[in-house]
């Protein structure tokens, strides 16, 4: 009985820390020579999520432009950006979270969208038709998808 409480207690709490904690406005981030060392979200991220998003089309299709030896199954990996293979290697958190928020504040020639960004655009168009965008700007992924998307990133060691 006394385990149970504890558990169900625990359970309650953490719940409730995950209700209360606020996600991160695109226009709030604190960056840090690129890096972003606070979490977008306040909840750890879900590899298993972040992969669904870095191979979905309608996502964030990071394959499009990197290749992934983890997502063999998933067709036409890009080589336009670098390996992500050893990513979690090769960058800590704080710094994948700062480049897919914003490549630009960390490679200053990155042809990477900007996936948390929603203001400061030279020349923002509507899809594919050539005309300007009307109304406000939302970011490509939402701040959960960011830290899922850190946290698959993180399991790619070399």
């Amino acid at each position: 009985m006394k385990r149970t409480t504890i558990a169900l207690c625990t359970l309650l709490s953490a719940g409730l820390g995950a209700a209360q904690a606020e996600t991160v406005a695109p226009t709030a981030i604190a960056f840090e020579e690129g890096a972003v060392a606070q979490s977008l979200t306040g909840v750890a991220g879900n590899a298993e999520e972040g992969a669904k998003v870095v191979s979905a089309k309608s996502q964030g299709n990071c394959v499009a432009c990197h290749e992934i030896t983890d997502l063999a199954d998933v067709p036409f990996h890009g080589e336009v950006g670098p390996m992500l293979d050893g990513a979690g290697d090769r960058w800590s958190e704080a710094e994948l979270r700062g480049i897919l928020v914003d490549a630009k504040m960390t490679f200053d020639e990155s042809m990477m969208p900007s996936f948390y960004k929603t203001e400061g655009f030279i020349r923002l168009g509507k899809a594919y038709t050539g005309k300007a965008h009307e109304g406000d700007v939302e970011p490509l992924l939402s701040a959960q998808q960011i830290e899922d998307v850190v946290a698959y990133l993180m399991t790619l060691k070399d």
